[in-house]
């Protein structure tokens, strides 16, 4: 066998072989056929709650475990593959199977993330909340394409997403915008996310074409679920309804159906105006209030193993996590985990993975660390 195939093949195995300790493999395999017989049973669904909480932790972990076996399948064919070419001297179909190869070692990588994503909300769907700096129609553009960059990588790895309310710029762009993100693990993926992004460009707006730079900031809150409880004394809560702006249908602009609530205590604030109706909006706008007092409580667990509060913060100077730079060159550079690229376009239209993975990565190596 090549010595890069050999390589490909050894890293490959390692990553598995963790994969199933990081599973317990034997435990998992058992909790899985247990979780099956339960789905199965007819009585379940007379708690429609509680039957799509076990749906969903049978589909997460059969979706772990079908990976690691889909794995090791592929990569004996892979092998199998590249050792019948190495014996024909083909060039042509070697490097079909190294491909194959390269592509499950990638799909390894991710795994081995995905598997670190064991925090108590990780595997929730996210609301992810977009919020202009200062700096009038250049930080509304900037949080625009925050917005769109999002978006596109939320449905390249197959969530969808749901605008739950949205202020746009007055030229351009928005001023905020809350987006519902839903798929497995989309809060573990995108938790890292919440900070400060700030872009340096060519102003498209400057007739004089100078440079400028813009801040825009981005909350991530994990949507809470029935097995959650999270007390909310009313009487703290203040309602405010308004008209809703921008597409919805026909009753924009016409009644108050938008509802926003702030949390006194803590002065959060969250609204929803995409429902067609004030109560379905205050609905929405009390299960968004509920994931960010949750967001709010992780965060102070979690204030031992690294400095969260910065993310909330002003939108401004000293307190980006993330700085894109398009003029004088091009380069995205994480402040914190020192991952950089020049593909300023891909990961503007969503290739945020290398970005992602690192600060995953960290951040549970972080909490290790403090819990030592």
């Amino acid at each position: 066998m090549r010595p890069d195939v050999e390589a490909m093949k050894a890293d490959i195995e390692q990553s598995v072989a963790l994969l199933r300790r990081r599973l317990d493999w034997d435990v998992a395999l058992r909790k899985l056929d247990e979780l099956n017989a339960r789905v199965e049973d007819p009585t379940l669904w007379d708690n429609p709650e509680q039957a799509q909480a076990v749906s969903r932790d049978r589909s997460r972990l059969e979706a772990q475990v079908g990976a690691v076996k889909a794995m090791e399948r592929d990569l004996e064919d892979g092998i199998m593959l590249a050792e019948m070419a190495d014996e024909e001297g083909d060039e042509a179909t070697l490097e079909e199977a190294r491909e194959q190869l390269k592509s499950i070692k990638d799909r390894a990588a991710r795994a081995e993330l995905e598997a670190l994503l064991s925090g108590e909300a990780d595997g929730n769907d996210a609301y992810l909340e977009v919020n202009s700096g200062a700096g009038g129609t250049e930080s509304n553009d900037w949080a625009g394409m925050l917005l769109r960059m999002y978006t596109r990588w939320a449905k390249a790895h197959g969530y969808e997403t749901t605008i739950e309310a949205m202020e746009e710029g007055e030229q351009a762009g928005v001023k905020s915008a809350t987006v519902l993100i839903t798929g497995p693990n989309a809060y573990g993926w995108l938790k890292s996310e919440s900070g400060v992004h700030r872009l340096v460009r060519i102003s498209p707006y400057d007739a004089a074409a100078k440079r400028h730079t813009s801040f825009a900031s981005i909350g991530v809150s994990p949507v809470v679920d029935d097995t959650i409880e999270i007390d909310i004394n009313p009487s703290d809560v203040r309602t405010d309804t308004y008209r809703a702006s921008g597409a919805g249908g026909q009753h924009i602009n016409k009644t108050d159906s938008a509802v926003r609530l702030t949390h006194v205590p803590t002065n959060t604030v969250v609204a929803c105006q995409t429902g067609r109706s004030q109560h379905q909006n205050r609905e929405q706008a009390w299960k968004m209030l509920r994931a960010r007092l949750y967001e709010l409580e992780l965060q102070k667990r979690e204030a031992a193993a690294q400095a969260l509060a910065d993310a909330k913060t002003d939108i401004g100077w000293g307190h980006q996590i993330r700085s894109y730079v398009l003029q004088p060159y091009q380069m995205v550079k994480d402040l914190r985990t020192e991952v950089e690229t020049s593909d300023t376009q891909g990961v503007l239209d969503g290739d945020l993975d290398a970005f992602m993975g690192a600060a995953l990565a960290a951040r549970v190596g972080e909490t290790r660390d403090a819990k030592n």
